[in-house]
């Protein structure tokens, strides 16, 4: 019910803990929900490094695993009612839907020559969408007094950061359950709009690109989006809001690098893989390859699904960097048993796959046949 992993709020509750009391506490907080003196705690908020840049940080919100329940359980009344008013371009955070769908119809616009594309960045979004707005949607598809009034009390949270405590004016914490879906909510009359004025819309979540035909047209777009966005109470940032021709620079969405006809993972995702390869294959590591082998096939299997749709290029560094360092930690190992060392002091690839190290390259040359295209 709470997910055994998740973290503690400010009551220092942990999962397991109510877990171990499930039916007291969910009695409990059934008869605080009927009797309307269910109040949420503050939520606990934590800075995380951004992925691909360990300087910069991103805040995210940890509510207490008795609001979480209550959250869940708020969700699953609503989101039903909510997904089937949203358009659908929107694919995060959705049933059925993934970041590969997103990705797939951007890869078809280019190839149809939207070349000019609207790289739209909303700053901080969602500690800046407006409660009292957020709210007049909600109601537009909610109309139980009892649900509005859970949800008004969860968008009027504190946020409790160290020492300190405050009410935040806006915005829905990160990492709470519900804001996924109200962060949608929010953005689907902007996916509408953009829809009924025949733009090529793709978003997920908060990251969202125009794919356009020409300049003009991809203006247009732009001129659109800042209205609305004006209008909404949010803000583009003024530097990472641009509009790109594709054909001649780079865009990025969703992890993915686009230009021209090739497709490559960003380079903070990139530089994050090598560092987390850099990091499991030191040459001092102890255990077999077979062992070591084992530990990194989760990870290569998981990198390999999300980037899939890239180059075949980037499967074959990422092969040479990793079987490299491999190599120089055998070397490292057998230095001082010269009669070990195999002949030309090389291990072929052959030595790697027979230990059960999966090869990225073998399995983009697999995907490419079954998936013919530019890959």
């Amino acid at each position: 019910m709470t997910g055994k992993k998740g973290a503690a709020g400010v009551d220092g509750q942990s999962c397991e803990s109510f877990e171990d009391r499930l039916l007291v506490e969910t009695r409990l907080l059934g008869e605080q929900i009927r009797d309307q003196t269910y109040r949420p705690q503050a939520v606990r908020r934590v800075q995380i490094p951004k992925a691909g840049k360990p300087n910069e940080t991103r805040p995210l919100g940890i509510p207490t695993v008795r609001d979480r329940v209550v959250q869940k359980a708020i969700l699953n009344v609503i989101e039903p009612i909510l997904d089937h008013q949203f358009h659908d371009r929107s694919f995060g955070f959705r049933h059925g839907r993934g970041a590969h769908d997103a990705l797939r119809i951007v890869e078809q616009k280019l190839q149809e020559g939207y070349v000019y594309v609207v790289d739209a960045d909303l700053k901080g979004y969602f500690d800046t969408i407006p409660k009292d707005r957020l709210m007049v949607l909600i109601k537009e598809h909610i109309s139980d007094s009892r649900l509005l009034k859970l949800l008004q009390l969860f968008l009027d949270q504190s946020i409790m950061e160290e020492l300190r405590a405050w009410t935040p004016v806006a915005g829905v914490p990160q990492g709470a359950v519900l804001s996924p879906v109200l962060s949608n909510l929010y953005l689907n009359p902007l996916d509408h709009k953009m829809a009924d004025a025949g733009f090529e819309m793709v978003r997920y979540a908060d990251d969202f690109v125009v794919l356009c035909r020409s300049e003009l047209e991809a203006q247009a777009a732009m001129d659109t989006i800042r209205s609305w966005v004006e209008q909404a109470g949010l803000t583009l940032h003024p530097t990472k809001t641009k509009i790109v021709d594709s054909r001649t620079e780079s865009f990025a969405f969703l992890g993915y690098s686009f230009r021209g006809d090739r497709i490559y993972p960003r380079r903070e995702s990139l530089a994050k893989m090598k560092a987390r390869l850099t990091e499991l294959t030191p040459r001092g590591r102890s255990g077999s390859i077979e062992s070591i082998a084992k530990e990194l096939n989760p990870l290569l299997r998981g990198w390999f699904y999300y980037f899939r749709h890239c180059r075949w290029t980037i499967f074959t560094e990422l092969d040479a960097k990793l079987r490299g360092r491999l190599r120089r930690l055998l070397l490292k190992r057998h230095r001082n048993n010269p009669e070990r060392l195999p002949r030309n002091n090389r291990w072929p690839n052959d030595y790697f796959t027979a230990a059960g190290l999966i090869s990225l390259r073998e399995a983009h040359l697999r995907f490419a046949q079954s998936h013919p295209g530019n890959y």
